[in-house]
């Protein structure tokens, strides 16, 4: 097939630190190259890809320290106008962009399949709902689930190549936070938890102009030499860091449609302690790779007994269910399907029709 892949072009593909919908943009695309497709990826000039590279600018935006590197820029612009402007010389366009591209997308000729990476929500939804010619793939069933009425192609769970990470059996005693500090990422219950058992946290997570009066209200007061605050870390650092921590935590606020961090915890044999929101019942399995939680109380409880779960587990499961080579072959089946010519309807495909249907049901965190 010969398949386009738009990326956004805020960060690099890969990312040099933080960047999870284009870290798996890179996964994808290596592994349709490696399969013999023949992709264009659509990125920032500086990716390192084994496709045909097209970018509109040298550098990814934040890099390049563009203003208002998010939304409706010119840069981010062009990148979706030229690879639609080019719709003819592909057989199908897989697109990472959302909204931004979906008023393009609802016009292409060529067949679009467009990845949500974020969620699905009242305000959003709408314009799915009615600009329906793209096809949708949810990363969680959860976040489909939310989105009922959309053409809804099915659902592909995030995957990356882990078989390279470093595994650790034992660990040097400290909890971990990777990510983004913001309010909804909820470092502050993390930071919580390390204080409430008294073990070290590291926080290796990079702040936006944006979050820092949560910063200076929920976090700088309480960093010590117990709770640190190492800034953004690489990939190579950040693997490092979860192989050799105790317990991952991830004190997400909001129902987060994919959790990346998690799964490359669970692949260094790192198990991972979560509230129970959105897709988190869905990455950890409780109990073998970690606990799914309900509250700060749940978490403190968790971890005081993360030492039950064992780390040769969570990398096994990490590596058999989010493997970059299963989530290609989740991709290439819809591919496949709607090249075909099979006839999709939101209403028959995917987590809502199984709602509907009531062999499906969410589960609490929805």
């Amino acid at each position: 097939m010969k398949i386009a892949q738009i990326a956004p072009i805020v960060e690099r593909v890969p990312p040099t630190k933080y960047g999870g919908t284009e870290r798996m943009v890179h996964a994808l695309t290596e592994e349709l190259v490696n399969r013999g497709h023949d992709v264009t990826l659509f990125a920032s000039g500086d990716s390192i890809t084994s496709a045909k590279l097209v970018s509109v600018y040298p550098k990814a935006l934040r890099a390049a320290k563009i203003k208002e590197i998010y939304g409706a820029n010119v840069h981010t612009m062009l990148n979706i106008g030229l690879a639609y402007n080019r719709q003819k010389e592909f057989d199908i366009i897989h697109d990472h962009n959302s909204i931004l591209s979906l008023p393009t997308a609802n016009a292409c000729e060529t067949p679009v399949v467009m990845t949500m990476h974020a969620p699905y929500t009242g305000e959003n939804r709408k314009i799915f709902q009615i600009l329906r010619r793209p096809f949708q793939v949810s990363i969680s069933q959860s976040q489909a689930y939310l989105a009922p009425g959309i053409n809804h192609a099915g659902t592909v769970y995030n995957g990356l190549p882990m078989e390279h990470f470093p595994f650790s059996r034992e660990h040097d005693g400290y909890l971990l936070f990777v990510g983004r500090i913001s309010p909804e990422k909820g470092v502050h219950f993390a930071i919580e938890t390390a204080q409430a058992l008294n073990f070290p946290l590291i926080i290796a997570a990079k702040l936006e102009p944006t979050d820092k009066n949560y910063f200076y209200q929920y976090v700088e007061p309480h960093l010590s030499e117990q709770i640190q605050w190492i800034g953004e870390v690489d990939e190579k650092e950040r693997n490092r860091l979860m192989s050799r921590a105790m317990c991952f935590l991830h004190a997400v606020t909001w129902r987060e449609p994919f959790g990346l961090a998690l799964i490359e915890a669970m692949a260094c044999g790192c198990p991972a302690v979560a509230f129970n929101k959105g897709s988190i019942p869905e990455i950890i399995k409780n109990g073998k790779t970690g606990y799914v939680v309900q509250d700060l109380e749940g978490m403190v409880d968790a971890v005081s007994s993360i030492d039950n779960i064992d780390r040769e587990t969570c990398r096994k499961y990490a590596l058999t269910n989010f493997s970059a080579k299963k989530m290609a072959d989740g991709y290439e089946v819809i591919y496949q399907k709607i090249l075909g010519g099979k006839k999709w309807k939101s209403e028959r495909s995917g987590i809502w029709a199984l709602a509907q249907s009531g062999s499906w049901k969410p589960k609490k965190g929805f």
